[in-house]
């Protein structure tokens, strides 16, 4: 089974207490307007907090909890307004018998209309010195009254003005001519009084997804919450990944400085909006421990199992106090089942080997984790499909799928390596000097056998960027160096099945098929590939460059070369990977395309000074004259002309 990756009710990892300090927070001083923030980054669990929150509300009927998200309201114009709209709509519904909230809502739905017909920047359309509508105004104020004509934009005469005004007139004439700001009291006056006659103690509106919003929509949807909504009886908890409001704002308003005073105005905004902000901590090493061991469980088991059922309230007690012990206490488990059952053994084993690395590489994140974990089952159920699921040990499974999720170098290094015989030799010399403290590297596997394969040790391995990391995972157990390596690459990789990088993107699917496509169309996504934090940025980055490296033709230039440029600008740090990507594809089958354009998706000194080496290389080579005659003669131009992408 997998486990679906999306917010939950089953809590995994005691978001419990998070949610019931918020609904407490919420539930104090109700008479007062109030906004929590509950920030983490993508995956982190934030709209986990929120179904939570909900939940506790739900048989509250003295508080009404909406949930808003702003991410499928993305295309619309006005984010203001659509906020707004849903809430009205809401209250309305939930006190559908009431004539008192139906007239009252009335009210404020001509109010909204003026909303809409004077929404821009900061004086949303009017002049406050003169309260003369913009240019802009007047184009909204059209499109409304041709959206109430039957004839369409054609049919805007003199006549079918006159019918738009008398239809909308109980707005154009009841409409105190107010400045903009004696119009926004006007709104909280009514709004309030709306909270007032519904008769109730708390509006609890749950914002999530603001962070995946492009920024006039996130800051549209902030604003109505501070100008417009902030009143007695409502309160606000928006779940957003602080960071990525923060550059909203900075995009949004371009022209203000930088900072003021020990802030960024971008972190004073934000402040100005949240007043109580709660952020979701990236897990440690005992939760991840935790965590892993119980996406096991309920992968192999189900979440109806006797099984899953009676770890849970262990989980979540070791989880209370997680600095305690390294993970699930095995007294506990033994006193509350008897002997420990197998699925339970085999989720600690697995989870005690990975848990270290995987909590570095995740960066403390669950959702990356979760992926990790539904990838590997979907790994194991290829294999049972293909009926040598027998041959494969889920700890090694999970140590290789580290090296590639993590290090994508060495897991193809190891992968070349195992190709013929099923043994890396690069891989066995990795292992053989993990413990050593010079970091040294020896010929000999630590049986002092030598190692199998064709390539030698020596050789290879100093060539791997981030080698510390590597020694580290080579010193997890189990030993991969006299395992067949070769069915667990098989199920490795994205052309083995699809079960491969691809498989743990989600959302970010529909990004990385946009960055297969034209230069054109890669360079209108500048503002989307700068938001991914560098998690998933690193994880496009994979799985974009699997798909280059199945190309049939590498002489002519792979669809996704563009993309990977692209990433590369708006990431600096997996500039070096780039390069460890060109070192590894087959330079006696290599176009021209590698030696030029690459200027500004390689800027880094270590990744340029890389670079030049492995031309110098190329230079050198005699399987490929094209490519050899082409790099003697990139060498001899000046860098500044050579241009970039």
């Amino acid at each position: 089974m997998i486990v679906a990756d999306n917010e939950t009710a089953v809590d995994l990892l005691y978001y419990e207490a998070v949610a019931k300090t918020v609904v407490r927070v919420v539930s104090d001083k109700s008479d007062q307007p109030l906004s929590v923030g509950v920030h983490g980054d993508w995956g982190a669990g934030k709209s986990s907090v929120l179904m939570m929150v909900e939940e506790a509300f739900r048989d509250d009927d003295r508080v009404l909890c909406i949930r808003f998200n702003g991410w499928l309201f993305q295309g619309f114009d006005d984010a203001k307004t659509v906020l707004i709209e849903t809430i009205v709509e809401d209250l309305v519904k939930s006190r559908s018998g009431s004539q008192k909230v139906a007239d009252q809502a009335k009210k404020l739905w001509r109010r909204i209309d003026w909303i809409k017909a004077a929404k821009k920047a900061g004086s949303y359309g009017m002049t406050l010195a003169t309260g003369i509508p913009m240019p802009e105004t007047v184009t909204d104020l059209r499109n409304i009254a041709t959206s109430v004509l039957s004839g369409g934009a054609d049919a805007f005469t003199a006549e079918n003005l006159k019918a738009f005004t008398a239809s909308a007139g109980s707005f154009l004439k009841d409409m105190e001519e107010d400045s903009t700001p004696e119009q926004m009291h006007a709104f909280r006056a009514e709004f309030e009084k709306l909270l007032e006659v519904a008769d109730i103690d708390r509006l609890v509106v749950l914002v999530d997804d603001l962070d995946r919003c492009l920024p006039g929509t996130a800051i549209g949807t902030l604003e109505a919450i501070r100008l417009f909504l902030f009143v007695p009886r409502a309160a606000f908890v928006i779940a957003a990944d602080e960071g990525m409001i923060e550059y909203s704002v900075r995009q949004h308003f371009p022209d203000l400085p930088a900072a003021t005073g020990p802030a960024t105005y971008a972190r004073n905004y934000l402040e100005k909006i949240i007043q109580v902000p709660f952020r979701l901590p990236a897990l440690g090493y005992a939760e991840t421990r935790i965590y892993v061991t119980m996406l096991l469980v309920l992968n192999e088991c189900g979440e109806d199992s006797e099984i899953f059922r009676r770890l849970v309230p262990i989980a979540r007690a070791a989880l209370q106090k997680p600095w305690t012990g390294p993970g699930l206490d095995r007294a506990t488990l033994t006193a509350t089942f008897g002997t420990i059952p197998d699925p339970i053994q085999r989720a600690l084993d697995i989870a005690y080997r990975i848990a270290p690395i995987l909590t570095d590489g995740s960066r403390g994140n669950p959702r990356q984790i979760k992926r990790f974990i539904n990838t590997m089952s979907l790994r194991l159920a290829i294999a049972e499909e293909r009926g040598f699921a027998d041959e494969l040990n889920l700890g090694v499974l999970a140590k290789i799928m580290l090296a590639e999720r993590f290090a994508p170098e060495v897991f193809d290094a190891m992968a070349r390596g195992a190709a013929d015989t099923g043994h890396s030799a690069e891989l066995a010399a990795l292992e053989a000097n993990a413990t050593q403290p010079d970091g040294s590297v020896i010929a000999k596997s630590a049986e002092g056998k030598e190692p199998k394969g064709k390539s030698s040790p020596v050789e290879q391995l100093p060539d791997w960027p981030n080698v510390e990391w590597a020694r580290r995972w080579a010193s997890i157990a189990p030993s991969l160096t006299d395992v067949d390596l070769r069915p667990y690459v098989f199920v490795s990789r994205d052309r083995r099945g699809g079960y491969g990088s691809q498989a743990q993107l989600g959302e970010l699917d529909e990004l990385l098929q946009k960055l297969m496509g034209p230069p054109l169309l890669i360079r209108q996504l500048t503002t989307e590939i700068k938001r991914l934090n560098s998690v998933e940025a690193e994880q496009l980055f994979d799985a974009l460059r699997t798909k280059v490296a199945d190309a049939d033709d590498l002489m002519e230039e792979p669809a996704g070369m563009h993309g990977l440029a692209a990433i590369c600008q708006q990431h600096p740090f997996l500039q070096a990977s780039l390069v460890a990507f060109f070192r590894d594809l087959p330079a006696a089958k290599l176009g021209t395309w590698v030696l030029t354009g690459w200027a500004g998706a390689i800027t880094e000194a270590e990744a340029a000074s890389a670079y030049d080496a492995l031309k110098a290389d190329w230079a050198g080579r005699d399987d490929n004259k094209a490519l050899s005659g082409a790099a003697k003669a990139v060498a001899k131009i000046p860098a500044a002309k050579r241009g970039g992408r």
